[in-house]
């Protein structure tokens, strides 16, 4: 069996160390992180098991070079998913957003990772529940849960390991039968 591959966009570094901590968690399991505008659509798709993170800037928009990176992130890496077969792959999706600052795109980056990913048949894994966080609304939420786990490390940094943890117990059994 492969590693579980980790990949992340980043504007700050913040998801590169969420990345970082997780795959620290998984120890042996999982791959080294790589942030996904340094990657291809081979090395990417190699991964049976996947986690992947993103942050969610300015009006909901996933990082990319439109948003000011001077590197290419999920914003010109998506696009290349157009059409390939993810039947087979199981993702689990993190996301950092900021709940307070941005209430009404709060993780948006979550939901649309998420959309892409089904879109080409992939099983996502690892929804989280929305109580505890206040916000007004999320392209990430369905019914009571978040489609992945939403993290705020601005107003709940002291919350994000323990979140963490618990997500993982939760999406192990799915990426390590």
């Amino acid at each position: 069996m492969g590693k579980i591959g980790i990949f992340f966009g980043t504007d700050t570094g913040r998801t590169r160390l969420v990345a970082k901590q997780i795959a620290k968690k998984l120890g042996d399991a999982a791959a080294t992180p790589v942030n996904i505008g340094r990657t291809t659509l081979a090395d990417f798709l190699a991964h049976d098991c996947l986690i992947v993170g993103s942050p969610t800037l300015g009006d909901g928009e996933l990082p990319g070079e439109s948003t000011g990176l001077t590197q290419p992130s999920w914003e010109e890496f998506l696009p290349q998913l157009a059409g390939t077969d993810l039947s087979g792959k199981t993702i689990a999706i993190f996301g950092l957003g900021d709940q307070k600052k941005y209430p009404d795109e709060f993780v948006d980056a979550i939901g649309i990772l998420h959309d892409a990913f089904v879109a080409g048949g992939a099983r996502v894994v690892g929804r989280w529940p929305t109580a505890g966080y206040e916000f007004n609304v999320s392209q990430a939420v369905d019914g009571d849960d978040f489609l992945g786990l939403a993290i705020d490390q601005h107003h709940q940094a002291m919350l994000s390991e323990s979140r963490i943890d618990a997500w993982l117990e939760q999406i192990k059994p799915e990426l390590l039968p």
